[in-house]
């Protein structure tokens, strides 16, 4: 038998968003312990930020347990919909639970990281402390991915770390950073976000910062 505390075979072995078994299947109480149980109202008002619209059709990319989606939903009304995407079938399972009782909201088991084609175009996409934890070459593809299944005029929203030098963090917070985080998370901190999604096609940033500005949730338009 598999030890769960163990990961799987990884695709990426420097990536930290690659979660061990017991991690996946017990994630939102991990979540809450690691932030001193401050991540549930965090999340609500980085969402709160993403302004959604009662009609709005939403892609939640790297959706996981459907922690997220369950908050999103409870801004829309009739037409509004919302599809969450993840890999893992432990977050499949979590998140067709936890959003059982909602009718608009569906789960797609599918990788973020190749090229994928569906059958409509979002208003919003959103994905939320994922694309941090891929190599650059592989956040190009999931980029290309977004822009390809937002509607034009639609926002895509990234919730994650900010732009910042590790070296100059406090030394508490830059030894949890240094700990948990991988390599491809330190790459990400360095790299100027505006200009990668303008390159790929999007415009009108906006930003709102959270935890003393190590994260921040970017909005660019397409």
């Amino acid at each position: 038998m598999q030890n769960m505390t163990t990961k799987p075979d990884k695709i990426y072995p420097d990536s930290g968003v690659e979660l061990s078994l017991f991690t996946a299947r017990y994630y939102d109480k991990v979540m809450n312990t690691a932030t001193l149980g401050l991540y549930s109202a965090f999340i609500h008002r980085a969402i709160k930020a993403i302004d959604i619209q009662p009609g709005d059709k939403i892609l939640d990319l790297g959706c996981g347990t459907g922690r997220n989606a369950c908050i999103m939903v409870k801004y829309l009304r009739g037409d509004g919909a919302i599809t969450g995407m993840d890999i893992s079938p432990i977050m499949e399972r979590q998140f067709n639970k936890k959003c059982a009782s909602y009718r608009n909201v569906a789960f797609i088991r599918q990788r973020i990281d190749q090229p994928f084609s569906l059958t409509e175009q979002f208003d919003k996409i959103f994905i939320s402390f994922v694309i941090h934890g891929f190599p650059h070459t592989v956040r190009q593809t999931i980029l290309q991915n977004i822009e390809n299944h937002l509607k034009p005029g639609g926002a895509f929203f990234m919730l994650d770390y900010a732009e910042f030098d590790r070296n100059k963090m406090p030394l508490l917070f830059r030894y949890i950073f240094n700990t948990i985080e991988c390599r491809y998370a330190f790459d990400f901190i360095g790299r100027d976000w505006k200009q990668i999604l303008a390159d790929f096609n999007f415009h009108d940033f906006e930003e709102y910062f959270f935890v003393q500005n190590y994260v921040r949730l970017l909005k660019a338009e397409k």
